[in-house]
């Protein structure tokens, strides 16, 4: 479970977060929509201990990012915009190297790549160099290096931009499995489809606040709005940046 409490972020005189407070439960994935520039990636980032936070409390299986970063990392996975490929390694080469940069055993290691190869449908680029490789490929690259270490908690930046529909139909069936194991996903998105069709929970946030958070239902129940983007327009009072 992921607890943040009234967190707060400076970058100079820019307020990126203002007093943000949810509740990410295990066994659920949880939407995280707002405006470009909202503080999305900012929220995430701090989530994970990249940022400290200037203000408020993060618990992450009741331990604090901040004073134990490590220990939040072995149990977490972060999907960010930025995949960081080596373009000279092919797909399992890479994977290796992450694998055991986390501490794995390479018997294990290559069995959980053919497990998560599996997961993803991207056996035919396993062997390959990932110079050249489709946005999508990349994506499914960076996410299958997210998976290896069997997180207990995933924070993904836009998992699906760029991918086909065989990609997406992929990762959503992935992210359906990892919701039965247990895992707590958090997931930045601008398209409303993958929220109604994954996501039970969702935060709305605008200008670096909580606006809102319920199931998709629960959002157009409040607002009084039957169709999921005219409520989240609705509750972030304009249309600026909706992708």
């Amino acid at each position: 479970m992921i607890e943040v409490h009234d967190v707060r972020k400076k970058f100079g005189a820019v307020q990126a977060l203002g007093g943000v407070s949810f509740t990410a439960r295990d066994g659920q994935i949880t939407a995280l929509l707002g405006p470009n520039g909202a503080g999305k990636t900012t929220l995430l980032r701090t989530l994970v201990g990249l940022l400290k936070r200037d203000e408020g409390t993060i618990s992450i299986d009741g331990v604090d990012p901040e004073k134990d970063p490590m220990e939040v990392r072995r149990n977490i996975g972060f999907l960010t915009d930025q995949f960081g490929l080596y373009e000279r390694l092919s797909t399992r080469e890479y994977l290796v190297y992450f694998g055991e940069l986390n501490g794995m055993k390479r018997a294990a290691l290559d069995q959980r790549i053919e497990e998560v190869s599996a997961l993803l449908g991207m056996e035919e680029i396993l062997e390959r160099r990932t110079k050249g490789f489709s946005q999508g490929q990349r994506i499914k690259v960076a996410l299958a290096r997210t998976l290896l270490h069997r997180p207990r908690h995933l924070l993904l930046d836009e998992p699906s931009r760029g991918l086909d529909v065989m990609s997406t139909r992929a990762l959503r069936t992935a992210l359906h499995s990892l919701r039965a194991d247990g895992c707590c996903v958090i997931m930045a998105t601008h398209v409303m489809q993958e929220v109604t069709a994954l996501c039970e929970d969702v935060i709305v946030i605008a200008g670096g606040h909580t606006v809102a958070q319920g199931s998709p239902e629960e959002l157009c129940r409040r607002t009084g709005i039957a169709n999921l983007e005219d409520a989240f327009v609705s509750l972030v009072g304009t249309e600026e940046g909706i992708a």
